[in-house]
């Protein structure tokens, strides 16, 4: 938002220089991000008139010219250019003069004569040449005839101009507006506004209601209207306008553009034309676009609604984007004769998401998305009836068509002395208060020990005490509030024991030669099914997301699982087929749907390996991994996460392979699921090479985590060993076999290793061979060979006992 000091002076007087202005306005909460001055080098560039024009004498191209510029005598100038004459008054650039482009002016000789300025050209003194003519952008600029002399040329050029250029936060949504900066000028000067009188000649005799119908469909129009103007005359509008207009940055096109956007300007409302005669039907609806239906804006470009979109639609087709840009096919032009100004109210939100979808933003589409004045529209259609009428370019019919099916209530807040000054820190009076409120235009009334606070229907940002509070301060001046240290308990800052866990974690698996995967915490039903979810599963009641980032991620993860293996098939479709991922992340459980509060968050660890065991080298093997690579990774992690005294046994997953899928166990609890992925769930995936998997509960693994140490000497005495190879059942389990030998194996025991298994030859058909290292060591003393039989003798008996195992000779 920009507007000049012209603009504003317009409204309100004030003393201050454009700077200290800027500042006022800065120190208030309105910041003024630049001071741009358009008589910037024009000091010393006064009006002047050739009295007496020669050629040089020495050059066949240089001219002499005796100029007066006011003074009592005339000052000499020589030039080279063509275009000048005698009587003519053009800019002067005198001695000491530093013009925009930084040309330094100083007395001079040319050719042996004298030279005491320059006469100027429009380009030397920065003019906006689009609105030159040709003969205008070439040569000294010529002033009128009449142009008095010897005074500034930035009076007579317009060029006396002071811009301030705003940074308004999204909530000052009254101050994108001249109207609404004026009433915080006068605020911040003591000084009185003069708003503009608004009075419309209603001088045709037709109806407004007879010639046009107005509709509303859809919420996201709060009020929609329009008025109706005849006998239009389409040509430039007043220069005064025109220089308003280009001081906030607008380019003048024609007077009824022009009035539209003066009018948004100056009160904040914009503002659209449509030619009467362009309108199918005769009506204007505000309604979603159909989706497929052609939108065809004012810049030729043409766009497919997608359904979402408002429009303001006649009766066949959409007539413009509303709030954003208006139709190609309705356009006022040269031609038009009778006009249909309207102006409405839209749903901020909308008008962004649909600015933002079609790559278009406009100064009308900025001033919607913040919210405007819904009760000043009738207002900005009789300000810019009234204005064409001064221009006679047109007559207005009788009465506006107004739409406003759900009148605005006006915002009351109520607070107390008391409660502001304990948020700002001050000790500023009820009656202070009430005056600074009151000049911002809050109608405020006292109730009981406290007040209640009418907002102005111009400051749709102000909704609670708190806001009220912070109008206070910036008035009353954040310099005049004593600055206080904050008080609080001095903490510091540190990760709590559960990231120190994760930390750890991570530590350990990219020690073992894993890596650490990032993913999103959203997933798809279609990911659940090929992970082969059950139905009933409490994995697939997630929470559903209400405003997706994409159509695919509609839900809120409930398992890694879905995304290490969407990870695990991307690598793939790029060749990487060798991986070791894994991931620390929450998944999310909801108490129940639809959800009412807060999903409870469990933090899981997942990994994966694939490929093959081995970097390739020629001195490598290209052995693929298998299920004990995974195995010994997981109770590598356990050990180095101090968790001893666990048990593996076969379990079932519903993602991975009957038979060749572990849990590992401390008594009833499962810290560690793996295995191999299921064969479906690998097909669903595409996937051709064996995978496996392992998951586990970052609670459940601090839980079990050892807590307290103890440390014991290095053994004195060597270790006893004895190999047992029994022949049990087939389908016994060697991790139970472990257990027995371990609860048996008395006081010395210190344990126990598989080192080999055999089905075949000398076996008989549905057994097997286990072969296990047992170790036995004392602390006090060597055992001796009797004691080590003793040991191992208990542990044969019990294996035999409880398993039915033969020893193997």
């Amino acid at each position: 938002m920009q507007v000049s000091i012209k603009w504003l002076n317009d409204y309100i007087k004030f003393n201050e220089t454009a700077e200290e202005l800027a500042d006022k306005y800065t120190m208030s909460g309105v910041p003024v991000e630049n001071v741009i001055r358009a008589d910037e080098g024009l000091d010393k560039v006064v009006t002047g008139r050739i009295e007496k024009l020669e050629a040089h004498p020495d050059s066949d191209h240089l001219q002499i010219c005796q100029m007066n510029v006011g003074e009592p005598e005339l000052i000499q100038i020589i030039t080279g250019a063509q275009n000048v004459a005698e009587g003519q008054v053009v800019p002067v650039a005198m001695v000491g003069a530093h013009l925009p482009n930084g040309l330094h002016i100083k007395k001079g000789k040319l050719r042996g004569l004298p030279s005491n300025g320059m006469l100027c050209s429009a380009e030397e003194l920065k003019m906006d040449l689009t609105k030159l003519t040709e003969e205008e952008k070439n040569g000294i600029y010529i002033l009128p005839a009449d142009t008095p002399v010897g005074v500034p040329a930035k009076d007579v050029l317009g060029l006396d101009d002071v811009v301030l250029e705003f940074d308004l936060t999204a909530n000052r949504a009254d101050c994108f507006s001249v109207v609404g900066l004026v009433r915080e000028a006068a605020v911040l000067t003591g000084n009185e506004p003069h708003y503009p009188e608004i009075s419309v000649k209603e001088d045709d005799e037709a109806k407004a209601a007879d010639m046009i119908k107005i509709g509303i469909e859809s919420d996201l129009c709060d009020r929609f209207a329009a008025r109706v103007i005849k006998n239009v005359k389409v040509g430039p509008s007043p220069e005064w306008m025109q220089q308003r207009l280009e001081g906030a940055g607008i380019r003048a096109i024609n007077n009824v553009v022009d009035v539209t956007n003066f009018v948004m300007v100056e009160l904040g409302q914009p503002m659209h034309a449509y030619d009467y005669d362009e309108i199918a039907g005769h009506s204007l609806t505000a309604r979603l676009a159909k989706e497929g239906e052609n939108l065809h804006t004012l810049d030729d470009s043409s766009r497919i609604a997608k359904g979402t979109e408002l429009v303001i639609a006649d009766s066949e087709k959409p007539a413009g984007l509303a709030g954003v840009m208006g139709g190609l096919e309705s356009e006022v032009t040269e031609k038009t004769t009778t006009i249909v100004l309207e102006a409405a109210s839209f749903n901020g939100a909308s008008i962004r998401r649909t600015s933002r979808a079609c790559g278009l933003h406009s100064e009308a589409s900025g001033r919607f998305e913040r919210g405007v004045d819904v009760t000043a529209i009738p207002r900005a259609l009789d300000r810019a009836c009234q204005l064409l009428q001064e221009m006679g370019a047109c007559t207005v019919t009788q009465g506006m068509v107004d739409v406003y099916p759900k009148q605005k209530d006006q915002t009351e807040i109520h607070y107390t002395a008391e409660q502001i000054n304990a948020r700002l820190g001050t000790q500023l009076s009820a009656a202070k208060m009430m005056e600074i409120l009151t000049s911002l235009g809050f109608a405020v009334q006292t109730e009981g020990e406290g007040f209640v606070a009418k907002v102005p229907t111009w400051r749709n940002d102000c909704t609670c005490m708190e806001d009220l509070s912070e109008e206070v301060s910036r008035i009353y001046g954040f310099d005049n509030i004593a600055p206080t240290l904050p008080w609080g308990a001095v903490m510091q800052g540190k990760q709590s024991p559960r990231q120190d866990f994760i930390d750890k974690i991570k530590e350990i698996l990219v020690g073992l030669g894993m890596t650490e995967e990032l993913s999103f915490s959203f997933t798809n039903t279609d990911l659940l099914d090929k992970m082969l979810v059950p139905a009933d599963s409490e994995l697939r009641k997630a929470v559903p997301i209400m405003n997706p980032l994409t159509d695919d991620y509609p839900l809120v993860r409930t398992s890694l699982l879905t995304s290490i293996m969407e990870n695990a098939v991307r690598n793939f479709s790029r060749k990487n087929m060798d991986l070791r991922l894994f991931d620390v992340a929450p998944v999310f459980f909801p108490k129940q749907l639809p959800v009412t509060e807060q999903p409870e968050e469990v933090v899981k660890l997942v990994g994966l390996m694939t490929g093959r065991r081995n970097t390739v080298g020629w001195n490598q093997t290209n052995d693929m991994i298998d299920f004990y690579d995974m195995k010994g990774l997981v109770e590598e992690l356990l050990a180095s996460l101090s968790i001893s005294k666990y048990t593996v046994e076969a379990g079932e997953h519903f993602a991975l392979h009957p038979g060749k899928t572990a849990l590992f166990k401390k008594g009833r609890e499962v810290i560690a699921t793996l295995g191999e992925l299921h064969l479906q769930a690998a097909e669903n995936f595409g996937i051709k090479q064996k995978v496996y998997l392992f998951e586990m509960d970052v609670e459940v693994l601090m839980k079990y985590t050892a807590k307290n140490f103890h440390f014991d000497s290095l053994p004195k005495f060597p270790a006893t060993s004895r190999d047992l190879a029994i022949v049990v059942d087939k389908d016994a389990e060697a991790g139970k076999i472990e257990q027995v030998i371990t609860k048996n194996g008395g006081k010395h025991f210190k344990s126990v290793t598989l080192f080999d298994v055999y089905t075949g030859e000398h076996v008989a058909e549905g057994k097997k061979s286990l072969a296990f290292n047992l170790q036995f060591q004392s602390k006090d003393k060597t055992l001796t060979d009797e004691e080590a039989d003793t040991a191992f003798n208990n542990i044969l008996k019990a294996v035999e006992k409880q398993f039915g195992a033969e020893l193997r000779a």
